[in-house]
């Protein structure tokens, strides 16, 4: 007899669990903390500006889908998800007041770029749920991508303290839960052909996004014209080492019609980060 395959595609040994965490963060947030560098800081602070109202729109995404799933395991990785990205919203809400608060910029203008965007695709009525939720596995695509490029530390040399745990703890997690969305896409119904045109359209608006958050940061700091400013910029759009380049494999490969997130095997920097990190971080 065949043994009926599990929708879920999660390997064996990783557990989707919450950690209760919280972090100090008022020392770090108040310098150029990505590696003294004023363009990464401001990327990597745009981008945890936009995760409270992401991570609760890809939750949202994936909620409509829940009682459709008939795999159990694949169903506890879902609740998982839940609460992973509910922690992530919330430390990432706190690291966004001090950041705000330490540098005087406007919040609320700042996440108005994101809420904006997530409010356009919910009241468009050419927009569908399952669009919605084919938007969430494109991001989850390139989280995952930029976790691992975090953890292996091909995207910033010096970071230490609770922010670099913050910022580990994170990518951790994203690697852990990140064929959720997707295999419930797949039991789900979503068609390869939708999944191709919805990450194309999601990673331009994303980095758009990303970018316009960042310029709004930098030119409140008088550091958008500044050379070291613009030397940055262009290593990040442009050479082999810059964050664009870096993520062009992952996002290429996540056209192949077999393609599925778990084809890179994270396990072995799972466990090593796991093991420098847990001691720190109880489990919820």
């Amino acid at each position: 007899m065949t043994a009926v395959r599990s929708a879920s595609q999660t390997p064996e040994g990783i557990s989707i669990n919450a950690r209760n965490v919280s972090f100090e963060l008022e020392k770090s947030l108040a310098t150029d903390w990505a590696d003294n560098d004023p363009f990464l800081t401001a990327l990597f602070n745009a981008m945890s500006i936009s995760f409270p109202s992401g991570e609760k729109n890809f939750i949202d995404s994936v909620r409509p889908y829940e009682k459709r799933i008939t795999d159990e395991k694949l169903l506890k990785e879902v609740k998982g998800f839940y609460k992973q990205e509910g922690i992530h919203s919330r430390e990432h809400r706190k690291y966004n007041k001090v950041l705000c608060e330490q540098r005087g910029y406007d919040l609320t203008k700042l996440e108005d770029v994101y809420l904006q965007r997530i409010e356009e695709g919910k009241s468009n009525p050419r927009v569908t749920p399952r669009m919605m939720l084919a938007s969430t596995v494109a991001v989850e695509h390139f989280t995952a991508s930029f976790g691992e490029s975090f953890l292996e530390g091909r995207l910033l040399k010096n970071i230490d303290g609770p922010i670099g745990e913050l910022w580990r703890w994170h990518s951790l997690e994203e690697i852990e839960h990140k064929s959720v969305a997707y295999d419930v896409y797949n039991q789900t119904g979503g068609s390869y052909k939708m999944r191709k045109a919805i990450m194309r359209i999601t990673m331009l608006t994303l980095i758009k996004d990303f970018l316009n958050v960042t310029f709004k940061i930098l030119r409140h700091d008088k550091q958008m014209w500044k050379w070291r400013t613009l030397k940055s910029l262009s290593t990040f759009l442009f050479f082999k080492d810059g964050f664009l380049r870096q993520h062009l494999r992952a996002y290429n490969d996540f056209f192949r019609e077999d393609f599925h997130p778990w084809d890179t095997d994270n396990r072995a920097l799972l466990e090593y980060w796991q093991e420098k990190l847990e001691p720190a971080m109880a489990a919820a």
